[in-house]
């Protein structure tokens, strides 16, 4: 079930109660949209494939690649047409080596039953989602939290390996230097159960409208 504004107000007001720094950013931008932006026509699968074709490419470079790669497999990302499809046409469509070889492998594990993406998007802990997927050859944990955030609506998720989230977290506490994984994966326990909530504000900063803070 997607997040509720009432859900998203009190994540909000939660965060500065035990961080005021992001109050500024708070006040300036939306309600956190996790989850409740539309997407009807997207699947798990197809979710989890445009998230590996994004890895290390701009937004621009992202999405052309993933129309011609929905193109080249018929019009529909899904499991069988990406194990149908052989590897020159989706390196043709723009796909590197290792992201065939990926997207192959996660396409085979989800046709093949090794992989049940919607059991475990109902069921499982978000630890256990990101096992399952990172035991798949190319699919690392950002890949994962990404999935847990964006596709699941989890609400509690800390993707400290995320660069652009820290770099939000250094311009919102006004901290000089760059902040490791390590530093700032304990800074987040403050914000649970909304640590995802507190990385969304933190790329808000990096990339959103606002300039009040």
């Amino acid at each position: 079930m997607a997040p509720t504004s009432r859900t998203m107000r009190k994540a909000a007001d939660h965060l500065v109660a035990v961080d005021p720094a992001f109050g500024p950013i708070i006040e300036s931008s939306p309600l956190c949209n996790i989850g409740r932006e539309k997407y009807e026509d997207r699947t798990h699968f197809s979710t989890l494939v445009t998230s590996v074709i994004a890895q290390q490419l701009s937004v621009k470079a992202a999405d052309t690649i993933t129309v011609r790669v929905t193109t080249s497999l018929g019009g529909d990302i899904t499991p069988l047409a990406v194990v149908q499809a052989s590897e020159a046409d989706l390196r043709a469509a723009g796909l590197s080596g290792a992201k065939t070889r990926t997207i192959k492998g996660l396409a085979d594990a989800v046709h093949g039953g090794d992989l049940d993406l919607e059991a475990a998007a109902a069921h499982a802990e978000d630890q256990h989602i990101v096992a399952e997927l990172t035991r798949l050859w190319g699919i690392g944990r950002w890949t994962a939290e990404m999935f847990l955030m964006f596709t699941l609506h989890r609400l509690d998720v800390w993707p400290v390996g995320d660069l652009a989230m820290r770099k939000g977290w250094q311009i919102i506490h006004r901290q000089s230097g760059d902040i490791t994984e390590k530093e700032i994966d304990p800074l987040g326990n403050q914000f649970r159960p909304y640590r995802s909530v507190a990385a969304w504000y933190c790329w808000r900063v990096i990339d959103g409208d606002s300039q009040t803070w």
